[in-house]
């Protein structure tokens, strides 16, 4: 199965953790489905992901102690596969999985997806537990040197025989569920091991395996960042999409930071395969973590990122609690004309970055249609100009004499440019995208 065919655009879609942290449940991830479906499907958002630890017991009971509490209970069958925690996931009980919510959410017209930790549970290394299919027991595959820094659940596992078998029936039991989408964590960037980043290339390898054979097409995406660009034939070859950033939150520096990470990635950009920006924390997030709150982003900060997540052709993750949107917010992420330059005919060029301002370029292939995004750094608002030459737009095109007719795709505002400069004045940290003829 070839894993780029069923991905021609960015997954866009909405994923629990901004808002639940390891706390979501059942019901819960019905009620944003259900407004997935209302509102966005129409748009192009499909994906709902269930993130991380969806089969531990007690989530969130020791917030003020610990993320993740150190070896907690985790539901799990004899195979060493870890199972939905049914005192969250009700319907998961007797042996059904996922597969009651996964059929829920496509019954909607929609896609399911789960968050996983590189590995094996320690508690199936500990208790001897059997690899499916075979007589080789977790403990046999196990690597007590290979952990994650911040979470306790899982061993790596090491490149020998019954690994690449514990992951096949892994991905089996998901294909089972419906699954149609896997984020795996701890495995893009094994950051605990400074001199070696890369260590789970081999399980990078072994999913992309399981996922072949499972007969069901499963996005691929990697976690957590930053990904290292000198492994990136390698991520483009077995995965559908990899962080480029650690855990990027509502902070202007970190959206500030992500224009030299799109620099870095941008030629990396191909037909099911995405340097990832990570989630859009958009709307309300933060309630698992403590306290519910509004993105602490301004409006002209929000429009800067969904600008050049969209022209970059970064996926797209929301995490909002989407049954609390707002108005204004659901507006900024059903922009139709914005979100057509996710289409893979679509290919973006940074023009200029500098401490002030930063230009991108994308043109579509097919159509011609071009769009110079201007984006504000200064601490005020500010004039950004660019000449469209420098951009590349008169490559294709015979006379550069003739007036440009040029949309900002934001506000609607029309103008035509005569003398080949693209100027606007732009409030700061802010954005203005706009289409040209």
């Amino acid at each position: 199965m070839d894993k780029n065919s069923f991905t021609p655009n960015p997954p866009m879609g909405w994923n629990s953790y901004d808002y639940y942290d390891t706390t979501v449940n059942e019901e819960q991830v019905k009620a944003n489905a259900d407004y997935m479906a209302a509102h966005l499907k129409e748009f192009g958002w499909e994906y709902v992901v269930v993130d991380i630890q969806w089969y531990a017991y007690g989530t969130g009971t020791k917030r003020q102690q610990y993320q993740y509490i150190p070896f907690s209970r985790l539901e799990m069958d004899e195979y060493a596969r870890l199972l939905p925690n049914p005192e969250k996931f009700p319907y998961s009980a007797n042996g059904n999985g996922f597969k009651p919510l996964a059929d829920y959410i496509h019954n909607l017209g929609l896609k399911f997806g789960i968050h996983i930790m590189r590995g094996i549970p320690r508690a199936a290394a500990h208790n001897h537990s059997r690899i499916f299919g075979t007589d080789i027991t977790a403990d046999r595959i196990a690597c007590p040197n290979s952990i994650c820094g911040w979470n306790p659940d899982m061993y790596g596992v090491n490149n020998e025989p019954g690994a690449q078998e514990y992951y096949d029936s892994l991905v089996k039991l998901y294909a089972e569920w419906g699954v149609d989408y896997i984020k795996c964590d701890d495995i893009c960037n094994t950051n605990l091991y400074v001199n070696n980043p890369y260590s789970a290339r081999h399980e990078i390898e072994m999913l992309h395996h399981a996922i072949k054979i499972s007969g069901r097409p499963i996005v691929l995406s990697l976690s957590p960042g930053p990904a290292l660009i000198e492994q990136a034939w390698h991520y483009e070859k077995y995965a559908n999409m990899w962080r480029i950033t650690d855990d990027f939150w509502d902070s202007w520096p970190l959206l500030l930071n992500m224009f030299e990470r799109c620099e870095l990635w941008q030629n990396h950009v191909t037909k099911g395969c995405y340097p990832d920006c990570d989630m859009l924390p958009l709307g309300i997030v933060g309630k698992g973590f403590g306290t519910e709150r509004m993105t602490n982003f301004t409006k002209d900060e929000q429009i800067t990122m969904m600008t050049l997540w969209c022209i970059f052709r970064s996926p797209l993750m929301l995490g909002a609690e989407l049954t609390k949107m707002d108005d204004w917010t659901l507006s900024l992420i059903t922009n139709k004309q914005v979100l057509e330059i996710l289409s893979e005919e679509h290919k973006a060029v940074q023009v200029i970055r500098n401490k002030d301002y930063a230009v991108w370029f994308s043109r579509n292939q097919e159509t011609g249609k071009c769009y110079v995004a201007l984006f504000n750094f200064r601490e005020k608002k500010s004039k950004v100009m660019v000449s469209l030459d420098e951009c590349g737009y008169y490559l294709h095109k015979d006379d550069k004499s003739k007036e440009v007719f040029a949309q900002e795709l934001w506000t609607g505002r029309e103008s035509r440019i005569i003398n080949g400069k693209l100027i606007d004045e732009i409030e700061k940290h802010g954005a203005a995208l706009y289409s040209l003829n």
